[in-house]
């Protein structure tokens, strides 16, 4: 028999992915809810759930999770898909008695093809290794490489890898913005920079600041950060820079994340160019 798996939130992008992948492996019978989370439609979609996974942002956790939790089965794991796990983790294990293991899946609703898809999984206090182990299938099951990680190792490295990318970028363009004169000098390698990041800016603007601002970890890696730009303002260019180089030296991890880059490139190379057709 399949196990059922709750997916709240399944109209959201990932949520409608994870409906979508789940749905073709025979293991899983997965079943949307959304707002207005009808109780009727809750207590059938709950009824046997073996997970109950939150397709939703981490803002809405508690409100959600009000009107859920009366209907999980006992024995229900409870799980997340949030981009930040320190906060939704203490809200889920405050506020659900059963297991609950937190996941970040490490790519969006559209990956690009052949891209390695890795999920990090957050086991909460509660939780049992078959319980982490039956989550890490549902990702397994289309072809998700997970590694598991504490809520703090998890927040520590996103605040560095998402974070510093979010504020940085915001920043860069805070400092260049209203000034006409810059206009004339603009370059292919700004304007492939702006290109990359507008969607982060402009779309995803308020979701970003609220992850960043959510991460303890955010205003120490600011910081760090400041630290590095205090180098170059005493003319300490070099240092940087061989610090930085470390990303390209050789190795055989790297080479594997520069062809994933190479992927990211390319899909979002396609996408600009559908976008520019349909425009």
């Amino acid at each position: 028999m399949s196990e059922r798996i709750v997916i709240a939130g399944c109209r959201g992008r990932m949520g409608a992915m994870l409906m979508e992948r789940l749905g073709g492996s025979e293991a899983f019978s997965p079943v949307g809810l959304d707002l207005p989370y009808e109780p009727e439609a809750m207590k059938e979609a709950c009824k046997g759930a073996r997970v109950v996974l939150l397709c939703i942002p981490a803002t809405a956790i508690p409100a959600t999770l009000e009107k859920l939790l009366p209907f999980m089965e006992p024995s229900a794991i409870l799980s997340d898909i949030t981009s930040v796990k320190e906060l939704p983790m203490r809200h889920m294990e405050s506020l659900w008695n059963g297991p609950v293991v937190g996941t970040h899946p490490l790519f969006g609703p559209v990956p690009a093809q052949d891209l390695e898809l890795r999920v990090t999984i957050v086991p909460g206090s509660r939780a049992s290794e078959e319980d982490v182990a039956f989550v890490e299938s549902l990702f397994h099951s289309f072809s998700c490489v997970t590694f598991r990680a504490t809520a703090e190792e998890h927040d520590m490295a996103e605040a560095k890898i998402q974070g510093m990318n979010f504020i940085t970028s915001a920043a860069y363009f805070a400092m260049t913005a209203e000034d006409p004169a810059l206009l004339p000098y603009i370059t292919p390698s700004f304007l492939r920079r702006m290109n990359s990041t507008e969607k982060q800016l402009m779309e995803d603007g308020p979701l970003f600041t609220w992850l960043f601002e959510a991460n303890p970890h955010s205003q120490a890696m600011v910081r760090q950060y400041r630290n590095l730009l205090s180098l170059a303002a005493a003319g300490d260019v070099d240092l940087i820079l061989r610090k930085a180089q470390w990303w390209w030296k050789d190795g055989a991890g790297k080479e594997k994340l520069h062809e994933e880059a190479r992927k990211v490139a390319l899909q979002s190379a396609r996408a600009g160019l559908k976008k520019g057709k349909t425009s």
